[in-house]
C-alpha cells in the first residue's frame, strides 16, 4: 500500500505543525519517523487514519484520495497500535474475541495455535489469554495490542511508539518482525533513532517541529 502526502499543511491551537509536508511511503516499504517531541509524529499517523483532517492538502493511499466517503474503507486495511493502548475490560481472550468479532474481522478469526505462536514469539506465558486486562503490565499490554495488530493482517501498519514499554531484547524483535513483513508497508514513530531493531527501518526524518 502506497502513502502519499501531498502538499499537507495543519495548524494546531493556532500553532503550525506542517508547512507544506509532502512525502510518498512506497508500497511495501518500511519506515521509521524520527523527530524532536511536538514535531507531528502522533498527529501524522491520525491523519493517515482520517481522524484528524489536514487544513488543506491531500492524503493519497494507493493513488485513492483519503476522505469522508473512503475512509472506513482505507481503515479495514489498516492496523493502528497507539502510545497508550487500551484493551477494555475483561480477559484478554474476550478482547481479541471481540477484535474478531466484528464482521470486517470475522473470516481472519486466529486459532489458539496462531495467538499462542505469537505468545512465544514475544515472550508472553500462555496463560495470559486467562488473565484480566486490568493486570498486565504496559509492555504486556503493548504487546497484546502488536499481537491483535498482526493477527488482523493489514496492508498498512501504523506503529505509534509501540515498543516503548518493552526492554531492549524485545524492542529489537517486534521491529525486526515488523520489518520483516513482506508487502507490508509499516510506518513506525520514535523519539529516537538509536533504539534496538530500528535499524532495520529506513529512517527518515521528515519532521523538523519548526513548522
Amino acid at each position: 500500500m502506497e502513502v502519499e502526502l501531498q502538499d499537507i499543511r495543519l495548524s494546531l491551537g493556532g500553532q503550525p505543525l506542517f508547512n507544506g509536508l509532502s512525502y510518498t511511503f512506497p508500497a511495501a516499504s518500511k519506515t521509521l519517523l524520527y523527530g524532536p517531541s511536538g514535531s507531528g509524529k502522533s498527529t501524522l499517523l491520525r491523519l493517515l487514519l482520517g481522524f484528524v483532517p489536514p487544513d488543506s492538502g491531500c492524503i493519497l493511499i494507493d493513488g485513492q484520495l483519503l476522505g469522508v466517503d473512503t475512509v472506513w474503507a482505507l481503515r479495514k486495511r489498516t492496523a493502528y497500535v497507539p502510545q497508550g493502548v487500551h484493551l477494555g475490560e475483561g480477559k484478554v481472550a474476550d478482547f481479541l474475541e471481540d477484535l474478531f468479532s466484528y464482521q470486517a474481522n470475522k473470516h481472519l478469526a486466529p486459532d489458539r495455535e496462531a495467538i499462542n505462536a505469537y505468545f512465544q514469539q514475544f515472550q508472553l506465558p500462555e496463560n495470559t489469554l486467562s488473565k484480566a486486562i486490568s493486570q498486565l503490565s504496559g509492555g504486556e499490554r503493548q504487546r497484546v495490542a502488536i499481537i491483535a495488530a498482526l493477527l488482523l493482517d493489514r496492508e498498512l501498519y501504523l506503529l505509534d511508539e509501540a515498543t516503548a514499554a518493552l526492554d531492549e531484547a524485545l524492542q529489537e524483535e517486534v521491529t525486526q518482525h515488523f520489518a520483516g513483513l513482506e508487502g507490508k508497508t509499516v510506518i513506525a514513530v520514535a523519539h529516537q533513532t538509536a533504539a534496538p531493531g530500528f535499524d532495520a527501518l529506513d529512517i527518515r526524518t521528515i519532521l523538523s517541529g519548526d513548522g
